[in-house]
Order: C-alpha cells, then structure tokens, then sequence
C-alpha cells in the first residue's frame, strides 16, 4: 500500500511577495518545508540559478552525484552562507542562444555534447579562426592574381626584334586556332649520333635544403648554341635529301608550345627552293630562359635591376649551363659516339652534350629533321637511358610566396605547382624537347640564390627526376596537338615564295606574325637601326583589313591535317 503525501498549508500573502510576516512569526513553523534558506528580493533584483545544468562536474571535491551539483547553491550569492564565494558567482546570461548551423558538423556535435556557455572561450576561439582566414586570405591574393585587376597580357612587353618599314607582314596567326589542331606522327629515324656522354651522378637525387651543394662554375667547358643552318651535319642532310624541313629542338619546342608564351620571340624562316630552314638570330631570345614569365605578378622593369626580366633571362642560363655539368660524374668515364662533337675543336673541353639527329615524317613527300640535345646517360637495370638535365631558379621568395628552403622537404609539390603557374612556357619547352629527343628522364633540379640580393652564388637545394611522357600529361601538354602546330606553320610557309622571313610573337597580344624580309637582314654586315615604337611598322588595324584577317584566321582554322600522313 502507497503511503499518502501530506503538502504543507502554504499560506497567502496579499500584500506582496514571499511569506507574509505573520506566518513567519507564528509557531507554525512545522508546516513550512525544513533546512530552505530565504532571502528577501525585490522585482528589480537579479536571481541567481536555481539548478545550473550546463555545469561540468570537473571538481572531485565535491559530490560525483550530478543531481548534488545541480542544486549546488554555494555559488550562490542569494544565500549569504559564505561570503568569500562573491567572486565566482555569475549571472544567468541574457544573451539569446546561438543559432544552429544547419549542417552535418553541427548534427553530429550535439550528438556528441550539449552546447556550452563559455562565452570567453567562444569568442577566444573566434579571433583565432579569424586571424588564420585572415593570413589565408593574405598568402592566397599573395599566389593569385586579382580577377578585377589588370591582366598580365595588357602589361608593355617589347618585341624581340624591331620592326623595320621595308618589311611587309604576309601573315597573322592567333593562338586560338592553334589549340584546336592535332597531328599524328610515326615514331622518328636516328640518322645520326654526335658527342660524348658523362654519367649522372645519382648522389644528387639525396641532396635536401639542410645538405644542399655549392653551384659551382665550369669556366672552362664550352657551350655551343649554334643555330639550323650553321650545322655542318645539317648541311649535309640538305645536300643529301634528307628532308624538307630543318630545325633544331630549341627552335620546334618554341613553336610547339607558342599558346603557352607571354614574351615576345621571333624565328628567322627562310625558303630555299623546296627546303625549308628554321633559324635563330645571334643573340636571340631562344638562347635564354624566362623566369616568371606567365606569373601574374611583374618584375621590376629597370634592365639593370638584378631582378629584371632580362638579367633573370641571363642568370637562369648561366645556372643552366653549370647545373648540367655539376650533377656529373667527372671521373672521365664518357660514352662516345661514332661522331665526335661537329662544333668542338680538337682539344677543346666541351660540355657533356650528345646531339641526335633524327628524322620524321610529316607528310608523303615532306620530311623534318632536327637536331635534338641530351645531357647525360644513366645505367637503369643494365640498359642505357638518355637524360635531360635543367634547373629552376629561385631569385626572391616575395616575388612566388614559397620560400624553397621551407617548401622543399615537406612540400615539393606545391612548390612544382607554383613553378608550373609562374614558368609555364619554360617547363613546357623543356618537356617537349625531351619528348623529341626520346630521353628516358629529365632531371629537374632546384637552384636557389644564396641571398635575394646576390644573383652570383647559388647553392642546389634538390634534385627531382620525371619521365617526359608522364610529366607532359601532367601539364597538360598534349604531343599530337605539339605536333600539329608545327604542321600548320610549316604548310603555311611552304606556301609562300622563296625569300627570307621571320616569325615573331606579338609582344601584347596572343598572336605570331609572318614578315618577308630582305634577303641580308640579320647577317654579319646588316645593321638594323632601332626604331621608336611610334616609327616602327605597325600592324593593320582590324576594322582596316577585318577581310584579310579572317582570310588568314579560316586558312589555320579550317586546315583539315591528314592523321594517316
């Protein structure tokens, strides 16, 4: 049998809040509840909590029963029992909960936990996440560029070579019609292997920013860049019928990866009866390398800054050149080939260097030959494998916002992205003439500058191998459509009449243009003036002559290349 529940009488006070004073006084204490303390408020009073629920139960003094700490009431300044507690009470928060954030992270949190008020951690928490999207926001408009602002294109870039008046433009090319081209070509012949090989140092694939090595300066090995009809081997294939079509593979690699350049290069073409040569001036662009060419963010326009365009161009050759010679092994073991170097002297040190000469077929009739470049030669499970060998340079972390010596162990892919987005054009050429080289490897190393400010010392901070094919798909370069510019570009010129002409790419727009020029233009004895730009001969404007250039935009665009040639 349930035992009844007696409640005590309550008594009414009509005069106001809590007990009246007369029940307070009576003896009749024994209805009123037993061991509840009381003190009197007012309506503007703040009350203290009754039961804090959100309280953590992290004191092991106290009670481990939550149901004691709920109605713990020591904390309380509503009941004066202990004075020195004043400072820990805390008013029930009038601020409205926060509103929950509908989503995966906030149902799966209250599963979890109930939500807490602490509001100083809350808001602790806040500023951090603030600050770090903040310097988020920073290195991110740091390593992009400002969709609103201006384009890199629309920066004043010169034309590699003046235009002079007596030359007339045949042709106008824009790079949108060379994307849409592809053309297939059979796997080319060797005619002909000249030069010596070292061995590749394999010690160099170890090396690390904490154990980096000392570029060092081959003063005494000599370099050639000799251009397409100064090679005496090619000269020879030309008297023999050999092909249609001469090159080199600095000079097809230009033209293969044109979409991709931002500065402006020309192309000495010149058409001799049935033949074709492709050619370099002295002093041209192609016997350098850009840096940052395609970053959004620009260099310092001053020639003589160290950090120029220019004195960049010039430095990354120079780290080039004693890179590929460095990461040797110079013990005097040397592959040579049937031919010795055709541009060397007899006893002259040269650098290791091979040049292959090799032979594609581009059409029934129409044959290209180009002389193609490899550096060094490595052993790999008892076959030999040719290898390329170049170096990315690092003048100014400010400038790419990675620093390499921080990047490199942790983070070398994102440090090869960051190469990819600011030298575009210069990693793609180095690929493309491994790829027409037929290298096993390309051995990228990074090279960095002592200090931001001294452009002589630099010191090699790693060394990374790829194999051309894969590293081509993954930059996105694409051999058919490589191929099929140099298709358009040689139908284009075969075209025209015997002469000399140049090809150059338009400083500000993404175009190339065709010039017919006289016949002793760029030679030893021909002494081209510099103009002022205002005097030099400018394009037709395209409301002028809108007919012919479309004329020659439909003559790319609409060029059908025959795959099965």
């Amino acid at each position: 049998m349930v035992g009844s529940f007696d409640v005590a009488a309550v008594p009414f006070n009509p005069d106001g809040w809590g007990p009246p004073d007369a029940a307070v006084a009576s003896s009749n204490t024994t209805n009123l509840p037993h061991n509840v303390p009381f003190a009197p408020f007012s309506r503007s009073d703040k009350l203290g909590r009754i039961a804090d629920w959100t309280r953590n139960f992290n004191n092991q003094t106290r009670s481990k029963n939550p149901s004691d700490a709920v109605f713990d009431f020591t904390n309380d300044d509503s009941f004066p029992a202990s004075a020195e507690d004043d400072a820990s009470f805390r008013l029930v928060d009038g601020k409205p909960p926060p509103r929950p954030k509908f989503g995966p992270k906030w149902r799966f949190q209250q599963q979890r936990q109930l939500p807490q008020r602490k509001d100083e951690e809350v808001e602790a928490k806040k500023r951090e996440a603030e600050k770090e999207r903040a310097r988020r926001d920073r290195l991110y408009h740091l390593n992009r560029s400002n969709p609103n602002g201006p384009r890199r294109e629309a920066a004043v870039f010169k034309s590699s070579v003046d235009i002079q008046p007596e030359w007339n433009m045949r042709d106008q090319i824009p790079f949108s019609t060379f994307s849409k081209l592809s053309f297939a070509v059979s796997e080319p012949e060797d005619l002909q292997f000249c030069g010596g090989l070292e061995y590749y140092d394999r010690t160099y694939d170890r090396v690390t920013p904490k154990s980096d090595r000392r570029l060092e300066r081959f003063k005494n090995r000599n370099f050639f860049k000799v251009t397409t009809t100064d090679d005496p081997v090619i000269r020879k294939l030309a008297n023999e019928d050999k092909a249609t079509v001469f090159a080199t593979d600095s000079i097809l690699s230009t033209l293969m990866c044109a979409p991709r350049s931002v500065y402006s290069w020309d192309i000495v073409v010149q058409r001799v009866g049935n033949k074709l040569f492709f050619d370099k001036r002295d002093g041209s662009q192609l016997d350098l390398l850009s840096v940052h060419e395609t970053s959004q963010e620009p260099l310092p326009e001053a020639k003589e800054d160290i950090n120029s365009a220019h004195s960049l161009s010039v430095e990354a050759a120079y780290i080039n050149q004693n890179f590929s010679q460095q990461v040797l092994v110079r013990d005097g073991n040397k592959v040579n080939f049937d031919e010795p170097n055709p541009f060397a002297s007899e006893g002259e040190e040269v650098a290791s260097v091979a040049y292959r000469y090799r032979r594609w077929k581009l059409d029934n009739e129409m044959y290209l030959v180009a002389r193609c470049e490899v550096q060094s030669v490595l052993d790999v499970n008892k076959q030999r494998s040719y290898l390329t060998l170049n170096a990315l340079n690092e003048f100014d972390p400010k400038y790419s916002g990675v620093d390499w010596r921080q990047k490199l162990e942790t983070q070398r892919g994102a440090v090869l992205a960051t190469e990819l987005k600011n030298n575009a054009n210069k990693l793609a050429k180095w690929t493309a003439q491994a790829l027409l080289a037929s290298a096993d490897f390309m051995k990228l190393g990074y090279v960095s500058r002592i200090h931001p400010r001294d452009h002589f010392n630099h010191v090699v901070l790693a060394v990374a191998g790829y194999k051309p094919k894969d590293f081509a798909a993954q930059i996105n370069l694409n051999p058919n459509n490589m191929w099929g510019i140099v298709k358009s570009i040689v139908d284009l010129c075969m075209k025209l009449e015997e002469g000399k002409y140049v090809l150059v790419k338009d400083p500000s727009k993404p175009q190339v243009r065709i010039y017919q020029v006289p016949a002793d233009a760029f030679e030893n004895d021909y002494v081209e003036e510099p103009l002022p730009e205002e005097e030099q001969a400018q394009p037709p404007a395209e409301g002028a002559d809108g007919e012919e250039a479309a004329t020659i935009s439909n003559d790319v665009t609409d060029k059908q290349i025959d795959n099965q040639a």
